[in-house]
């Protein structure tokens, strides 16, 4: 099982002048995604009893997501609310004293036998005290279990940068696979080195792969230093691009999975053309979302050769 931690979250998404609630969270989506691609799959996190929750929790639930590592609480939901345009989000979050967010590190649950790798992402890498919640899980569990981890990094909403990059840093030299965009590598690494340079500098750190998105330009996998994959992007007419980056990693984290190679020893010596395998799927999974309002992940018959 793929065990996905982090944020669970309602976007409230501008339409008309009008907000309409919508499950989200950037952690929530890739657990949502594995689901619907027919992986095991269990969320870890912290949900709210109110009916934000139970709609979060539904959803789950509907994806074939395992609940069962997910800790309720009384404390609100975390809301963000969405303005789109030209079909690109941004994003305003109302966090403070949540259920997600108020997990707390002393308190960490056990990890049972079956969970092969383990995901990480998002705001909830951010707002204490979950973010040293998931930090500490995330290095308790790294000598046993594949580490994935997007900081998916939301700029306006790091109140502290320098606590923050070194919290992101200790997880990075925790991480197997290591996914950014081409923006939040630029951000963690500031200067005007190259992509390349720079993603060869955070591989340096700790991770066996970093994978690096470029939106329209596609992917790269940095699997050494002298050897890298690189996968075009699907051609789609875009809708708008929530949920993007997390359906990808669902992608890739199904066809590694698919292919037997969410193993520490696996993830050590990845050969080029499943690596590729795994971008391309990626893309496409991540095609079809950006091509529907929402972050709304297909199901496997829309693929279009599965997992096969």
């Amino acid at each position: 099982m793929i065990l996905c931690c982090g944020e669970a979250l309602i976007d409230m998404i501008e339409a008309q002048g009008a907000y309409t609630p919508h499950p989200g969270g950037a952690v929530y989506n890739t657990a949502i995604a594995l689901g619907r691609l027919e992986r095991s799959v269990g969320f870890l996190s912290g949900l709210s009893n109110d009916v934000f929750g139970t709609l979060l929790r539904e959803g789950l639930q509907a994806s074939h997501v395992d609940t069962s590592h997910v800790m309720f609480s009384d404390r609100p939901t975390t809301l963000a609310f969405v303005r789109l345009v030209n079909g690109n989000a941004s994003y305003m979050f109302y966090d403070e004293n949540t259920a997600g967010r108020s997990l707390d590190k002393s308190s960490l649950p056990a990890i049972p036998a079956n969970i092969s790798a383990m995901y990480f992402g998002g705001i909830s890498l951010i707002g204490l005290p979950a973010a040293d919640f998931y930090s500490a899980l995330a290095k308790r569990e790294a000598s046993a279990r594949v580490i994935m981890m997007d900081p998916n990094i939301r700029p306006l909403f790091i109140t502290e940068p320098e606590i923050y990059r070194e919290r992101l840093n200790q997880m990075i030299a925790c991480c197997d696979i290591l996914k950014v965009s081409d923006d939040d590598l630029h951000w963690i690494i500031s200067g005007n080195a190259t992509l390349k340079e720079k993603a060869l500098a955070i591989r340096a750190l700790g991770p066996k792969v970093v994978i690096v998105t470029k939106g329209s330009e596609g992917s790269v996998a940095y699997l050494s230093d002298d050897e890298s994959v690189e996968a075009a992007a699907h051609k789609v007419s875009v809708v708008d691009t929530v949920g993007a980056g997390d359906t990808f990693n669902a992608g890739v984290l199904a066809k590694l999975s698919q292919l037997g190679l969410l193993t520490k020893e696996a993830i050590g010596s990845l050969d080029a053309d499943d690596m590729l395998a795994a971008l391309r799927f990626g893309s496409e999974v991540a095609s079809i979302t950006v091509s529907r309002p929402g972050a709304n992940p297909p199901v496997l018959a829309e693929l279009s050769q599965g997992l096969s």
